[in-house]
């Protein structure tokens, strides 16, 4: 038995990230406890997590749900806070090991950034941080001697190849791409698409957000600049590959010629438990992987004519400074039209586009110009999209 079990702090605890976090550390109760529980307006969940887990601090950042968390929580030994601001705060407490940002898009780079100035350990799985401020991010992670560990399962499938080639240079990461509902379709069968047909992903259960940008290959862009601010690497030395099963989660490609790959079921659950546990492996009751089941695995390269944002995301990272923080926040942008039924499918793009054209470019920017940058290509993204 762990004597000290691990003290986690999850930001977004009511999302789909969040929620499967909870089931991580419930089936593994003496390795890990419940320190800070957030959610932004599922107060109902909230609230049901909180009286299971009991955990010390909790925050719903819409604040005229405050009363209604206030009130349930209070025979409970729980401290209730409101409003974005106590994202911050919380992160700071002496008690918490390590944050979990479970959060989705640029709300999440602050409270990570707290974090990590505050000496926490971060479990990644909001990509937008280091997509937004990738160099900001590694080096203050560096200054305050914090791992950053990668929730996602493409970058925790790489994560899982490195340990013991640490003298060893990559020469290249492969990330694999499911290719979403819309695979193999052109440009002319997307035009009419729906909400509805982009939310299915073949492979995944995620929030709405993220499945938009899986099946728009928008999210492959964001793992790769992510990718290179995780492990060091330039633009060329990552590559995206289609592969329609998602059983390899990705592969890392030594100088020898040598490829590494991790390989499981889609499953979200042990990228979580191994960035929680790390540098441990806890046995689980997970199911496991059968090659029978599986007795072809498909490999393609991404059509990026047809889903353009991933060859938009590459230019960003390509030009760098502030342009994938500009991609980001049209991107969050344009997917919120689109689940409103205000832009279409590939409109998307052309918002994108016209946004990476029309900010201005910063070369190195600072954390002020990032927020500045933000701000100002979501009002011209609002205004591209007619707001």
């Amino acid at each position: 038995m762990n004597i000290h079990p691990k003290r986690i702090a999850i930001l977004g605890s009511t999302g789909s990230i969040g929620t499967q976090a909870l089931e991580v550390i419930a089936s593994q109760p003496d390795f890990f406890s419940v320190e800070v529980l957030t959610a932004q307006r599922n107060a109902d969940l909230l609230i049901n997590q909180s009286k299971r887990f009991r955990p010390k601090h909790v925050v719903i950042t819409e604040e005229t749900l405050y009363p209604k968390v206030k009130e349930a929580l209070q025979q409970l030994d729980i401290q209730v806070h409101t409003g974005k601001e106590a994202l911050l705060e919380v992160v700071k407490i002496p008690e918490i090991d390590i944050v979990l940002t479970a959060v989705v898009g640029y709300c999440g780079l602050a409270p990570t950034i707290a974090a990590i100035e505050h000496g926490k350990d971060i479990a990644l799985s909001n990509k937008e941080t280091l997509v937004v401020a990738g160099e900001l991010i590694m080096a203050l992670a560096k200054q305050h001697q914090v791992n950053i560990l990668p929730v996602d399962s493409e970058h925790s499938a790489i994560f899982q190849c490195l340990p013991g080639e640490e003298i060893n240079p990559i020469e290249k990461i492969i990330l694999t791409a499911s290719g979403g509902p819309f695979r193999g379709k052109k440009r002319d069968e997307l035009l009419q698409v729906s909400k509805a047909q982009a939310l299915k992903h073949p492979n995944w259960t995620m929030g709405a957000k993220i499945t938009i940008d899986s099946a728009s290959l928008m999210n492959k862009g964001l793992e790769v600049i992510e990718a290179k601010w995780l492990f060091g690497l330039e633009a060329a030395q990552v590559e995206v590959v289609v592969h329609a099963q998602s059983i390899i989660h990705s592969l890392v490609q030594f100088e020898d010629g040598s490829l590494k790959a991790q390989l499981g079921l889609p499953d979200m659950k042990l990228p979580i438990l191994y960035a929680l546990s790390y540098p441990k492996r806890l046995k689980t009751d997970f199911k496991r992987f059968n090659f029978l089941d599986y007795p072809q695995l498909t490999f393609e390269q991404p059509d990026m004519d047809t889903f353009q944002n991933l060859s938009l995301a590459f230019a960003a990272l390509q030009k760098a400074g502030n342009m994938p923080c500009v991609l980001n926040a049209a991107n969050e942008i344009a997917v919120a039209k689109f689940l409103e039924d205000k832009v279409k499918f590939l409109e998307m793009s052309d918002v994108i586009a016209d946004c990476l054209a029309k900010i201005p470019y910063i070369e190195k920017p600072s954390y002020q110009e990032y927020v500045q940058t933000d701000a100002e290509t979501r009002r011209l993204a609002l205004e591209l999209c007619g707001k």
